[in-house]
């Protein structure tokens, strides 16, 4: 099963979500805002030093859905020039922002931008929205399954609180938390 992370968020929150998961042993896939990068350039490097995998999810976190495809594909690639610059790829994922799923204008801008697959998921931890951290372990917990891509976000401390219990949840179904790359393959 992958975890995989919308990026963008204070940086000393990221670096403590990102030691715990180290901690635990766990690789993640991180989706990163283009903005959020551009103003946080070393975070790119902590990422990938880390050994989780890094990848787009639009410049602006704005919502791709509703753009026409010009706006769409300026959204995708200013997010794939910014990881190239610091990281020397734009990564192999793509996660429209402020929606579960991809559209066929999405689709077609992110493939014409170099992703032939947009990603989505099967279970939102729903930890955007602030609730204790018991509340996000027991939903990821108790929807995760063999195979499953969990929706979670950087920038919130009680994402930070919950990842050890659910990585030991997790060891005790018997699951291990990959990179996108590693679960599809």
């Amino acid at each position: 099963m992958a975890l995989t992370f919308h990026g963008q968020g204070e940086p000393a929150l990221v670096k403590s979500l990102l030691d715990e998961l180290e901690k635990g042993g766990a690789k993640v896939t991180v989706l990163a805002v283009g903005s959020w990068l551009a103003a946080q350039p070393a975070m790119a490097r902590r990422i990938l030093d880390g050994g989780h995998e890094l990848g787009n999810h639009t410049q602006n976190h704005a919502a791709i859905a509703s753009m026409d495809a010009t706006r769409a594909y300026a959204e995708i690639t200013a997010c794939a020039q910014e990881l190239k610059k610091l990281t020397g790829s734009i990564g192999s994922w793509f996660r429209p922002s402020q929606t579960q799923y991809s559209t066929a204008t999405i689709r077609a801008q992110a493939t014409r931008a170099g992703y032939p697959t947009c990603l989505s998921y099967d279970l939102d931890s729903l930890d955007y929205t602030d609730p204790p951290a018991a509340t996000v372990v027991s939903t990821v917990s108790g929807g995760i399954q063999n195979g499953s891509i969990v929706s979670l976000h950087f920038g919130h401390a009680t994402t930070v609180a919950a990842i050890p219990q659910i990585l030991d949840r997790l060891r005790q179904r018997g699951l291990a938390p990959v990179t996108m790359t590693e679960l599809v393959s």
